[in-house]
């Protein structure tokens, strides 16, 4: 992990987000995931956009309760009506950035009719 960059959303996940492993269930990481990537698309457009895709996601560490979550993104493309957006999750654990899971995501520019409409970029 580089120092210099900052998350677009840090969180820490509480006793209610576990499964019964005692892990953090997939499922609220990846709604984290989703929020984050959004967070990235407004730094793009002020538009209304959907989620319209989530790129295989691959777990490769657990998150435990207490955890301090990071969502590092990056805008990857930028279509006619489409933002392609990069996610990458990582977890603190005894002072090491622990890779999580990384994603990629569409989302798609919509009007008031939800209807795709193209990026305008601010």
């Amino acid at each position: 992990m580089s120092i210099d960059r900052a998350p677009s959303i840090r969180v820490v996940l509480l006793p209610r987000d576990t499964n019964s492993q005692g892990t953090i269930f997939g499922g609220i990481i990846l709604s984290h995931i989703d929020l984050a990537g959004a967070v990235e698309a407004g730094k793009t457009t002020r538009q209304k956009v959907v989620t319209a895709a989530i790129k295989e996601v691959v777990f490769k560490a657990p998150v435990f309760v207490g955890e301090v979550v990071s969502f590092y993104t990056s805008t990857m493309r930028v279509g006619r009506t489409s933002i392609t957006v990069h996610v990458d999750v990582e977890v603190m654990r005894g002072g090491d950035s622990i890779p999580v899971t990384a994603a990629d995501l569409t989302f798609v520019c919509v009007d008031k009719s939800g209807r795709p409409v193209p990026v305008e970029t601010t």
